[in-house]
Order: C-alpha cells, then structure tokens, then sequence
C-alpha cells in the first residue's frame, strides 16, 4: 500500500494540469471500439490491452493535421520504449476507421507501429470527461481533403493494469505530451521492479 501511495505521489508530481475532468486515481471507463493497425481494421478492448500492463490512452483532434501528425510519428519512433517499460499505446479520434486505416499505415504518422481507434460519436472521449467539438465546415487535413468529424482535445491518459487512470496530460505540446507519457510509464515500470 505504501509503494502504490509513494508511486500515486510521484506520478502526480510529473502530470502537468489537463482541462479533463478525470485526474489520477480516477477509475477509467472501459471501452471496446474498432481500432486500425498497419492499414487493418480489428476490435480494440482497454479491458484486454491492460492485461499486458499499463496503457496509454491518447486522444487526438484529427489525423492528418498538424499536431496530430506530430504527435503519432512521435509515439511511432519511440514505441519500443514504451514496450520496453511494458505499456502498449492506443489513440483515440473522431475519424472514420477508413481514415485511420490510411493514417494508421502512412510510414510518415503511425508507420504500421501504433494503433488507433475510431471514436466516431465522441462517447468515449465524453466518459473521460473531455471536450468535444462539432465539426467545423470547410476544415481541410495536411492532404487537402475535407474533414468530416468533431475534436476531442489532446489529452493523454496512462492507465494501470487496474483500470486506474496513473497519469492525466494535457496542455502540452504533442512532442511534450509523448515525452511526459513515456516518463510516466517509465516510473511504473521502475516502481513495479521495487
């Protein structure tokens, strides 16, 4: 009990404020949702994923715009980082799965190395309590096509093998919010050696 108060402790020392409502400690609300890697379609559970260890829950405006962008090639080049502290990584959108099956691939974004998922209606990204927007008319992605969907903000969550939200990021620059989420995961990782 000390160890899980100690670790609480310091993790909440390294998140920085986020606009969403759910903080460390908080229960994160389980989903099952259709996911895309490498160009494929399947089925995404939270539930199933924490059984290998902590996940990252990452929320996104929209692939193929600036930060976005961004923020995926980042989580790409540094995955085996993730997996080395035993955390797998999943994004969250509003985007069709048709969109995130082309993003998901793109060797430019998430290169076939990290999996994202299609929150079409938003619910998912309202459970954690973050804001959605409605689409905006006459947006255009960094490809030139119409984006068609709402904005969940860019907000990080690291979740334990528990269900318990370990870390809440937002307000942060993308490169920051894939810095501050692998530190996190890296002090699980640590604590958990202890």
């Amino acid at each position: 009990m000390k160890l899980k108060l100690a670790l609480l402790t310091t993790l909440l020392a390294i998140a920085l404020p986020s606009h969403a409502a759910l903080k460390a400690g908080d229960p994160a609300p389980d989903f099952k949702v259709e996911a895309a890697l490498a160009g494929k379609a399947y089925s995404y559970a939270l539930k199933d994923a924490l059984k290998a260890g902590p996940v990252v829950v990452y929320f996104y405006p929209s692939a193929y715009t600036g930060g976005c962008n961004i923020q995926a090639h980042t989580f790409a080049t540094q995955i085996d980082q993730f997996k080395a502290a035993g955390a797998t990584v999943v994004g969250l959108s509003l985007d069709s799965i048709g969109r995130l099956k082309e993003f998901s691939a793109d060797p430019d974004y998430c290169a076939g190395k990290l999996s994202v998922a299609s929150d079409a209606d938003g619910k998912i990204a309202r459970a954690y309590e973050l804001n959605v927007r409605e689409a905006a008319a006459g947006r255009k992605d960094s490809r030139g096509q119409d984006i068609d969907h709402g904005f969940a903000e860019r907000t990080t969550f690291v979740v334990t093998p528990d269900g318990r939200i370990a870390a809440t990021l937002g307000g942060l620059t993308p490169a920051e919010n894939v810095a501050q989420a692998l530190q996190t995961v890296q002090k699980l990782s640590s604590a958990s050696k202890r």
